[in-house]
């Protein structure tokens, strides 16, 4: 294959590297960027035609003005005052808001990122464990020009997912360079970003915006306490050879989510259908839907209420006046699909998702759709 521009090259180059990390099939840069190369070209590729990282950013966000809209806008904003409220809690650890969040480049997908400056791993996990956050801390190991470092990260599951990397207290005015640029990172401490935000967004209260964020209870850390204790429910083995109610959750949000990957209140009835069962197990349709009061659209709690009617429309015993009755629901469809899904998700060994990706996958809707 001939190109005679070099510049349409590296536009088509990037645009496909873009394509890739969007999506989520890449997440890094080099990575991205070469196998676009080999998909744009089918062979060699000289250097100056590789675009750069920046490059390759700038149609990231094209994609995400694309598909994202309005609702990017608002994410960003509600993200910024989120990392304001975090980086408040762990002040005493000097954070240094950075990535996207910062720069303004976020997608769909992305977290907010915070460098925190401690000696101690513990000290920060004590100060997330007195405010209630769920996380997971991960030592990755990179190597740069022949050395190889241990980079500790603490992932926090809140309404926006956080990245905290945390570095030795002296490091604190330590310049990073940034992957994408090559240059000093752009970052914000919070008397920065409380600055940005009132130069940004002038239409809100600063205060008034992080309190009600403090009040805020976060859907997803509700529906994770409900849903954990099913893995201990052992459930009839006539009726579920699959074993645990956990279990069987999973495998029916995979197939719902077959079936109907966009619609997240449908998901959420299929994900959260037996969360009473650990509960109540006698009245367990009623109390999960009392448990999930105020967390749930009246759709997915209709779905809910009757999955077990949504059974009885597949073996035929359902009254004529009843499905009559449930026929005129405007989620009728959906109630006879769950109840296959239902049905289909009691297979014993089946592979099924875990539960934090059937969760960061419904979150990824509301952040996109919502």
């Amino acid at each position: 294959m001939v190109h005679n521009n070099p510049s349409k090259l590296r536009r088509q180059i990037a645009w496909e590297a873009a394509r890739l990390m969007y999506d989520r099939r890449e997440s890094e840069y080099y990575r991205a960027k070469m196998k676009a190369a080999r998909r744009v070209c089918r062979g060699w590729v000289k250097p100056l035609d590789l675009p750069s990282n920046a490059e390759i950013r700038d149609e990231i966000q094209s994609f995400a003005r694309l598909h994202e809209g309005d609702r990017r806008r608002e994410n960003l904003r509600d993200m910024r005052l989120e990392a304001l409220r975090m980086m408040r809690i762990l002040r005493r650890f000097r954070p240094r808001l950075i990535g996207s969040v910062m720069t303004g480049h976020i997608r769909q997908g992305s977290d907010i990122d915070i460098h925190l400056f401690a000696d101690s791993l513990e000290g920060v996990t004590a100060a997330l464990d007195a405010e209630g956050f769920v996380y997971d801390v991960e030592h990755k190991r990179v190597r740069k020009h022949g050395e190889e470092r241990t980079y500790v990260h603490i992932h926090v599951q809140d309404r926006f997912p956080f990245e905290l990397t945390i570095y030795a207290a002296d490091k604190a005015h330590y310049v990073f360079k940034s992957s994408v640029t090559g240059k000093a990172i752009e970052r914000a401490s919070i008397a920065e970003l409380e600055q940005l935000l009132q130069l940004e967004y002038q239409d809100i209260d600063l205060e008034e915006a992080v309190s009600e964020l403090e009040e805020k209870v976060d859907r997803f850390q509700v529906y994770e306490a409900l849903l954990l204790p099913l893995e201990h429910v052992q459930q009839s083995r006539k009726y579920h050879p699959e074993g645990d109610a956990l279990y069987h959750s999973l495998q029916v949000f995979d197939l719902a989510r077959d079936e109907l990957p966009y619609d997240e209140e449908f998901l959420l009835a299929a994900l959260l259908h037996d969360v009473g069962k650990a509960i109540d197990p006698e009245n367990h349709i009623a109390s999960a839907l009392e448990s999930l009061d105020g967390f749930i659209t009246p759709r997915t709690a209709w779905l809910i209420e009757h999955h077990h009617d949504g059974h009885a429309i597949l073996d035929g015993s359902l009254g004529a006046r009843a499905k009559r009755r449930l026929k005129a629901a405007e989620s009728y469809e959906e109630l006879v699909m769950l109840a296959r899904c239902d049905e289909a998700g009691r297979v014993a060994g089946a592979p099924a998702s875990e539960l934090d990706e059937a969760l960061d996958y419904i979150r990824d809707l509301a952040q996109t759709f919502g």
